[in-house]
């Protein structure tokens, strides 16, 4: 798994440049990724450091593993990227809500 955080990824996003119908369409590659791709690596990435979290707590109950820091690093690691997570959500959500309260 890459160590780029979902923070990282998001900060790269560029905002849409005004652009005609008609370049929009060829714009799509020049751009880089689509904000719902990155939004999918990261809602998987979170996913992943939560399954990660979970062997970890598994290895430790169960008596594979002794290595309790390795698993309280993989708990707030995924704890960390989940409350990211949420914020980014909240704040999209927010983004929305505003957009509908403009009048046009």
């Amino acid at each position: 798994m890459k160590d780029i955080t979902l923070l990282t990824r998001l900060q790269s996003l560029k905002p849409a440049e005004a652009q005609k119908p008609a370049d929009r369409a060829n714009a799509g590659a020049a751009q880089g990724p689509a904000f719902s791709e990155v939004l999918q690596s990261a809602i998987k990435e979170v996913s992943g450091l939560e399954a990660e979290a979970d062997k970890a707590v598994q290895a430790l109950a169960t008596g594979r593993s002794d290595n309790i820091h390795e698993a309280m690093i993989a708990l707030q690691k995924a704890d960390l990227s989940f409350k990211a997570m949420m914020e980014i959500r909240d704040k999209l959500i927010n983004a929305y809500k505003e957009i509908m309260r403009m009048s046009v």
